[in-house]
């Protein structure tokens, strides 16, 4: 069975709305867009130049994907954007239609907890989430994930949408990894407990 990993940048209070750029993501007011460029350093570019490079899918949430396919084929000099392009994305959606706008990438059909079960049992690489918090929860909810890498950023924001909300009920995780940047940034690896 395929290994499903969640990638996501949170803030000390759980907050992952918008890490990347001020007009990420203004839902709900949101006005603090861009937190995370500032912790960016070379010990995280490593890992996660790393973890990129191990191969494996994509999947990703409506709202990610868009972000995503609107910029990341455009960055001719950086040294994600091959990679990126070349993967094999997922796309959770209701409203898109294919074909999709970034190359690789495939919709996934019917209600999504079925969809990413049976591309779990795929033959194929592991499955890698970034962002899209929404199809996360719902991943959660149906004891899909079997990995959290979480760049734990040295701040509380207060408000924003959270990776974690209440209503995420009991799981118990284990840690497998951790690596300190030299910007406070703790970049912890968690494996979820029916993933042992």
């Amino acid at each position: 069975m395929r290994k499903l990993t969640v990638v996501n940048n949170l803030t000390l209070d759980g907050v992952l709305q918008a890490p990347g750029r001020p007009d990420e993501d203004t839902r709900d007011g949101f006005q603090h867009g861009g937190w995370a460029q500032p912790y960016n350093d070379s010990v995280m570019g490593e890992v996660m130049g790393e973890k990129m490079a191990s191969g494996g899918d994509l999947l990703l949430g409506r709202r990610t994907f868009e972000d995503f396919a609107s910029y990341w084929p455009e960055q001719t000099d950086n040294p994600f954007t091959p990679v990126l392009n070349k993967t094999q994305k997922y796309v959770a959606s209701t409203t898109l239609a294919e074909p999709l706008s970034w190359s690789n990438s495939t919709l996934l059909k019917g209600a999504v907890a079925a969809a990413v079960a049976t591309l779990k049992e795929q033959p194929g690489g592991d499955i890698t989430v970034l962002g899209s918090g929404e199809l996360v929860r719902s991943l959660m909810r149906h004891d899909l994930v079997d990995e959290y890498v979480l760049l734990i950023h040295p701040l509380l924001l207060g408000t924003g949408r959270r990776l974690f909300p209440g209503a995420a009920g009991p799981a118990a995780l284990r840690l497998v990894d951790a690596v300190p940047t030299t910007t406070g940034v703790l970049i912890a690896t968690y494996a979820a407990r029916q993933a042992e």
